[in-house]
């Protein structure tokens, strides 16, 4: 009889080692895979821009005035770790000369991570969570549960590469933080829930303004400190945490976007958390992050709803996009 009951609980581990990770817990919570877009989707809340999304955002523009969201891609922005960013002609001019018009021409070379510098577009593929384990890549989750394994690829992602996303053309609402605090933030401020609703309610807004399918862009100040000052820019930054994360994640936001690097806030007040949001937005909802926005030119103009516009540079594999979104008005 002993022995029967060994062998009932070694059969019982074994069966619950055995389960798909799909029926177990996860760092991050329960399986949050397939997608509501379907066990194969790899363009996540990208699907929300609809032709109904994009019909509504035209009727906001009043004036067919237009703000330029990216910033300047040059050697001197801050970068974050060890990236980096180099230009280069070859030879001047590069080309030429050649035919009877004596045409010539100048080419560049750009060596970059090309979808995490400057203004950035985080792809679904940047970001993922190891269930289990140290090394094992089918260990490893992203959106939609595709597993590391799946994606692997020394010549681009297999799996949810920037081409995958649809095209932007939506909603834009702008949450002026700063207004609310007081005054340009400083790194570890978090913004909270109760902050958004200030933030739109002194734009006649509330949060039931924020649709599916929406996108929203946070300015916090922190834009201040970009070239001007790269140490204190990449040290931290202010920004949204779980909570309002979370918040944003239940209205079905296709992007949120910030004038900050992480978008969310670092330090995180809980220090055993390392940028909990970007996994609540990319991985568990495939809601997109752009991050190194100038959203202070938003506020100047006093721009709080418009038309976002982007499109990621469809490059095969990518881990997200270089470029820069407009807001129309």
């Amino acid at each position: 009889m002993k022995n029967s009951g060994i062998l009932i609980a070694a059969t019982a581990i074994a069966a619950l080692t055995a389960l798909p990770v799909s029926a177990q817990d996860t760092p991050i919570g329960p399986a949050w895979w397939p997608s509501p877009h379907g066990a194969e989707d790899q363009a996540g809340n990208s699907n929300l821009v609809t032709a109904d999304k994009v019909m509504a955002a035209t009727q906001l523009i009043k004036q067919g005035k237009l703000i330029k969201l990216g910033r300047d891609y040059e050697t001197n922005m801050p970068l974050f770790g060890s990236r980096a960013f180099a230009l280069r002609i070859p030879s001047a001019p590069t080309g030429g000369t050649f035919g009877s018009n004596r045409i010539i021409w100048n080419d560049e070379f750009l060596a970059t991570e090309i979808g995490q510098v400057g203004t950035q577009f985080d792809g679904l593929g940047h970001i993922g969570v190891r269930v289990k384990g140290d090394t094992d890549l089918a260990e490893t989750r992203y959106y939609n549960g595709f597993t590391g394994a799946e994606m692997a690829g020394a010549y681009g992602l297999q799996k949810l590469g920037v081409e995958h996303v649809k095209p932007f053309f939506t909603t834009g609402h702008v949450i002026d933080a700063a207004a609310v605090k007081g005054g340009p933030m400083n790194a570890g401020d978090e913004i909270s829930v109760a902050d958004i609703e200030a933030a739109l309610a002194k734009n006649g807004k509330s949060g039931a303004d924020i649709k599916p399918g929406d996108v929203v862009v946070f300015h916090t100040g922190w834009g201040r400190h970009w070239i001007v000052d790269n140490a204190t820019y990449n040290a931290g930054a202010p920004g949204i945490g779980v909570e309002a994360g979370e918040w944003l994640a239940a209205k079905q936001v296709a992007l949120v976007g910030s004038d900050t690097w992480p978008v969310e806030v670092v330090p995180n007040p809980d220090s055993n958390l390392a940028f909990p949001v970007h996994q609540i937005f990319l991985v568990k909802n495939g809601i997109y992050i752009h991050e190194n926005l100038a959203a202070e030119r938003l506020v100047e103009a006093g721009v709080h709803t418009f038309a976002y516009i982007f499109n990621p540079v469809p490059i095969k594999g990518a881990t997200g996009s270089i470029g820069s979104p407009i807001a129309a008005y």
